[in-house]
Parts: structure tokens; sequence; C-alpha cells
């Protein structure tokens, strides 16, 4: 959990006890945290425009991305299934963007450095490494005030996007084709919404195809 001391915790929920506690990595306030798939890595959001990418067995900063989103209001940063992360924010001018950004790179090596020579029949050895220079999909939706929350579902590898104020749902399908950031459909309320949150897949109906409910 972020927290206004500029601090994130690690909870043992089951006893209510405090785990870990990571200090010294955001000069500022957080806006969100996400775990990735494989528990290995989180990434957070912070007022000062940076996403960062976080060990948080070792409590360091393992990849930061400065000024992910130019624009001065929050922004919010999920992690998606293989390494992606896909973020929420404003340009410059205001204007509502989504991003996708793919923080695993491949590349031959171990912890040792560069693979020296590999017997016949076996591959060398691919260590990751985080890498958030350019945004894989950037994509703007409109200039509306509201700050943009992201929901995912890793079984349809479907994003919902959801603003503050707003009567809509949008929803993208994340493929590996560009332009990566598929738009699917939009869902109109009608009511503006004050907050979001969404039910367990096994109170779904799936007689009726349902795949979210709000």
């Amino acid at each position: 959990s972020p927290g206004c001391d500029n601090v994130v915790l690690i909870w043992n929920v089951g006893t209510a006890e405090e785990l870990y506690r990571l200090e010294g990595l955001h000069p500022d306030l957080i806006y969100s945290v996400s775990w990735s798939r494989d528990g290995a890595r989180f990434c957070t959001a912070c007022k000062d425009k940076s996403v960062r990418v976080i060990d948080p067995r070792r409590g360091t900063v393992v990849a930061e991305k400065e000024r992910a989103h130019e624009g001065a209001r929050p922004m919010r940063a999920i992690f998606l299934a293989d390494g992606k992360i896909f973020t929420t924010g404003f340009s410059r001018m205001s204007e509502r963007q989504l991003a996708l950004w793919d923080t695993v790179r491949a590349t031959p090596g171990g912890p040792e450095g560069p693979c020296r020579a590999v017997p016949p029949g076996l591959t060398p050895h691919l260590t990751p490494q985080e890498n958030l220079e350019e945004p894989m999909g950037l994509q703007e939706l409109d200039s509306s005030n509201g700050a943009l929350l992201p929901f995912y579902d890793p079984d349809t590898n479907v994003v919902y996007v959801c603003g503050k104020g707003d009567s809509s749902i949008r929803y993208f399908e994340i493929t590996e084709e560009p332009p990566y950031i598929h738009f699917l459909n939009t869902f109109t309320s009608k009511e503006p919404q004050r907050g979001m949150g969404w039910m367990p897949k096994r109170g779904l109906d799936v007689s009726k195809c349902e795949i979210a409910r709000w």
C-alpha cells in the first residue's frame, strides 16, 4: 500500500502486520501500485510524472521512466501479462492518454555478464532487462478532466478504462500486433461515476456471456 508519506508498505494480510517498508524511492505522492503477474516486481506511478519498476526484495528501482505522461494531472500504472505496463495520464495540452510499455527485453547474458561459448544443443541464458525508453503504443482519448482508472482482466487481456465524473467505460484489447492497444467498445451509463470497482468473476452470469460487472 502507498501512503501520503511517499512510503510503500508490504503487509501480511493474515496477521495485519507490516512486513517491509520501502522508503526513499519516491520523492512525491504515489498515485498507484501494481504487482506483476509473477510477484517479482511492482510498478508505481508518482506525482513527479515517473513510472518506476521496483524489486521489493532488494528494495531497489530496477527501471524508471521520467515524464511518462507530460501532463501535471494524476496518472496510473498497472502491470499486464508478460512484463508489460499500461499507463493512463495526461498530455501537456491536458488531453487524456493511454500508453503501453514493454519492460522486458531478453538479451544474452546472465548475472555474471555476457554468455561464453555454449555446448551444441544448448541455448544461451537469457536475462530480462527492464526497458522503459519508448512506449509500444500511445493513444489520446479526449480532453476531459477526470483521471483515468485502468482495470485489467488477464483472462481476456482486456483493459477497462474508467474516468472519474464520466458516464462511460471504455475497453481495449492488448495484443502483440500494432497498434497493440485496440479499442473494442464503450459502455454508457445514465449517471456519472464517482468510484469504480468490479465484482469477482464467480459472480458473473456466464450464461449471458458476461465478462465483467461493475
